[in-house]
């Protein structure tokens, strides 16, 4: 019986011996009370407290933590009910403060978290809202920071994660956004045709200015195969004129050259005389000279005649 009691005793005194050593884990912190009186807070590692006078009073975590906070109605300046929701991540940066200084810190996170979200939106219209997500968040992580740092938390950020407005408005702004979707629409359509309009004059109006240097290249052309053509056909008169010149100094030197007399160069203005009278013409014009040459013919004429009546006696 004795042996009994006393093995127990032992187990007792083990069992007392491992409560008071006490091991924390990374990024976890132990407060610990003598006497129900703050004494110490114990980080990462292995600690010893002393059995029945001291004991652990809250482990905290150190870790960031996230809440998320469920809708809460707010009103803005301009007078409409909206249903907004907000995370907030948080950080324990004192675990005394942590352990003493507030008896819900999340529930009182959560409260001040509305109450300031009630506040900014209150002084924002409902347009501003919609638009200013940054902004909201910026103020209320710097509200609840200054708020939450006498409980030894640090609140890192604030992020709106949902704004429901009422069906009536969603229902006025899905018509709105609608209209300008419509709107932009219109205004693409009207610039396409605008820009396609230009496009055809433009295109028109380089068609008929290559038309109108197609028409002046050919006139060009044109001028010049005609002027062309008249050099040449001057060329060929010029040489034709040329040639009957040179034939006829040609016949005048042999004429010379034959020793021909007046008479011969008579006869030859008689043949031409004939040539030209040779019934085709209505008019004749005779020069003065070629009037002589019929004269002394008639005259020899004449004398042949009276030759030959008096060899007939």
């Amino acid at each position: 019986m004795g042996f009994l009691f006393f093995v127990l005793f032992v187990i007792l005194v083990l069992f007392v011996l491992t409560s008071c050593v006490k091991v924390v884990p990374q990024a976890y912190a132990v407060v610990l009370e003598r006497l129900g009186a703050y004494r110490a807070t114990w980080n990462t590692g292995i600690h010893f407290k002393l059995p029945f006078i001291e004991r652990v009073a809250r482990k905290v975590n150190l870790k960031e933590q996230v809440v998320d906070f469920p809708p809460q109605p707010v009103i803005t300046k301009d007078n409409v009910t909206m249903q907004i929701d907000t995370v907030v991540f948080f950080q324990i940066t004192d675990p005394k403060l942590y352990a003493y200084g507030v008896e819900n810190p999340i529930m009182a996170i959560e409260n001040l978290s509305a109450t300031t979200l009630r506040n900014i939106i209150g002084d924002m219209e409902l347009d501003e809202t919609l638009t200013s997500r940054e902004v909201i968040n910026t103020k209320m992580r710097s509200s609840l920071d200054v708020a939450t740092d006498p409980w030894g938390i640090k609140v890192n950020r604030v992020e709106l994660k949902n704004i429901i407005p009422p069906a009536a408005i969603q229902d006025a702004m899905e018509k709105q956004m609608k209209a300008e979707r419509e709107r932009r629409e219109a205004i693409l359509k009207a610039e396409g045709e605008k820009r396609s309009t230009i496009l055809v004059a433009e295109g028109q109006k380089q068609s008929a200015i290559l038309d109108a240097e197609a028409e002046k290249q050919a006139a060009i052309l044109r001028a010049e195969a005609q002027k062309e053509r008249m050099i040449k056909e001057a060329e060929g008169q010029a040489e034709a004129v040329l040639k009957v010149q040179q034939a006829t100094a040609e016949g005048l030197r042999m004429i010379k050259e034959a020793g021909a007399d007046e008479a011969v160069l008579t006869l030859k203005s008689l043949e031409a005389f004939v040539k030209a009278a040779d019934g085709k013409a209505t008019k004749i014009i005779i020069p003065s000279e070629i009037q002589g040459i019929a004269g002394l013919a008639a005259s020899l004429k004449g004398i042949v005649e009276k030759d030959s009546a008096k060899e007939a006696e």
